[in-house]
């Protein structure tokens, strides 16, 4: 498809970025008016905080793609007018569909497009440094490590190259735990990818192997940035902040004296040391004891604390009951967060409709968010089992039906937000709509 052009960084602001970003200082004292380099690198995009929200190229696609109706006819009626950010609208890892996740490219692209919140999902580098990686151990796909062989030698499990003979995948494993801050901050951001025929590692990491329905047109350019720099760039970017603390890939307490509380702890302290207010920030995690946790000890920040819930696909027997979201109520929690299938499926029209899940966390008092909008290819449809659309697959037919799900998470269900990895299309909907 098409890439979005509106908007989108020019190649001499990306330059500048680069060429900056190594020099990025991290100190975790720092105050949020502490990072100069940063300030020059959002000068250099002429972002200077909240600006106009823009790229609807995409969102007139989709509305293009779709089947007449009245939500279509209402969706275009909305084309051209005036966008503002939304905090309906979350950036997934920024704004992964085009940029690398987790980047400050990314993380501004998302911005631009009116996600009134961003994510950074938060793991710790070997000297217990916090940085935003959607994994503590996937830089062997998300940067270039392997192609620097003094850090490649530190990676958990080196590069190991396709063999026809077996028909074994190429792999690798790197984490952050493996390098310290100052060398994690050398990288640089590729979009997620790695091709398991790959014989070399500039083979391993060919842009051949990104989805197809990605781009790697601005691939290359991929500012790493610390949990700490993503607080201060949101700030100057006036969006609203969704750390997830991710789970570690390596046994804990880490090195046998840096337990998952002292994490969990460390998170909430940038913000605090950063002066956030929490009522800014929506933590998150997939494990209940980070969420309670918080709750204990850091009520101000626990009270909006998401409860990222994959026990829908993780645990074959979980069955959604009343009892128990009255019971995670009652133990200080106020959102969930299944993945979008959980939340929908058909009726006996084929209609998109709340499913239980939805119904009973609504019941119990619960808000809702979900994920994630813009994650998969829906240009032929939805395949049978194509995760995040396999319960409503038989309504999908064509990628602007991605609205007609939307609609039914936003109208039915009554998310209060969703995560996307391409925001401007939520954001659309939201103006639309009249969502704040």
């Amino acid at each position: 498809m098409q890439p979005s052009l509106t908007g989108l960084i020019s190649g001499l602001a990306i330059a500048a970025l680069l060429s900056a970003g190594a020099a990025i200082a991290r100190d975790r004292n720092k105050q949020p008016d502490e990072f100069p380099e940063l300030e020059a690198l959002l000068l250099d995009l002429g972002n200077k905080g909240k600006g106009r929200i823009e790229s609807q190229l995409r969102p007139n696609f989709l509305v293009d793609d779709m089947g007449s109706g009245k939500l279509k006819d209402k969706l275009a009626s909305c084309s051209g007018t005036k966008l503002r950010s939304s905090e309906f609208s979350i950036g997934h890892r920024g704004a992964p569909l085009q940029y690398p996740e987790h980047t400050l490219e990314s993380y501004v692209a998302a911005a631009r497009q009116g996600a009134g919140i961003v994510e950074c999902d938060v793991t710790f580098t070997r000297d217990r440094e916090l940085v935003c990686r959607h994994s503590q151990c996937d830089l062997h796909t998300t940067t270039n490590i392997l192609q620097i062989p003094r850090l490649a030698a530190k990676c958990s499990q080196p590069f190991t190259p396709y063999d026809p003979a077996t028909g074994t995948p190429a792999s690798a494993r790197c984490c952050t735990s493996d390098i310290t801050l100052q060398e994690f901050k050398s990288l640089q951001g590729k979009m997620d990818a790695a091709n398991p025929r790959g014989t070399t590692v500039d083979e391993y990491l060919s842009e051949d192997a990104s989805a197809t329905w990605r781009t790697d047109l601005y691939s290359g350019r991929g500012t790493l940035l610390t949990h700490a720099e993503s607080i201060w760039l949101f700030r100057k970017l006036g969006v609203g902040m969704t750390p997830e603390l991710k789970a570690p890939s390596v046994a804990m307490p880490f090195e046998g004296d840096y337990t998952q509380q002292d994490y969990a702890q460390q998170m909430i302290d940038e913000y605090k040391q950063a002066g956030v207010e929490p009522k800014s920030v929506w933590a998150q995690s997939f494990k209940l004891e980070d969420i309670r946790y918080w709750i204990e000890n850091e009520p101000r920040f626990g009270k909006q604390a998401v409860y990222l819930d994959s026990r829908v696909y993780d645990d074959s027997g979980f069955e959604p009951t009343l009892a128990d979201f009255e019971a995670l109520k009652r133990s200080g929690v106020e959102i969930v967060a299944p993945p979008m299938f959980a939340l929908l499926t058909l009726d006996a029209h084929g209609d998109i409709v709340p499913s239980a899940y939805a119904e009973l966390a609504r019941a119990a008092g619960l808000e809702i968010i979900t994920w994630t909008f813009e994650r998969t290819d829906l240009r032929d449809g939805a395949q049978a089992g194509e995760f995040y659309y396999q319960t409503i697959a038989d309504a999908i037919t064509r990628d602007g039906d991605r609205y007609l799900v939307l609609d039914a998470l936003a109208r039915k269900v009554k998310v209060r937000g969703i995560f996307s990895d391409w925001p401007a299309s939520v954001t659309y909907y939201a103006n639309c709509m009249g969502l704040k």
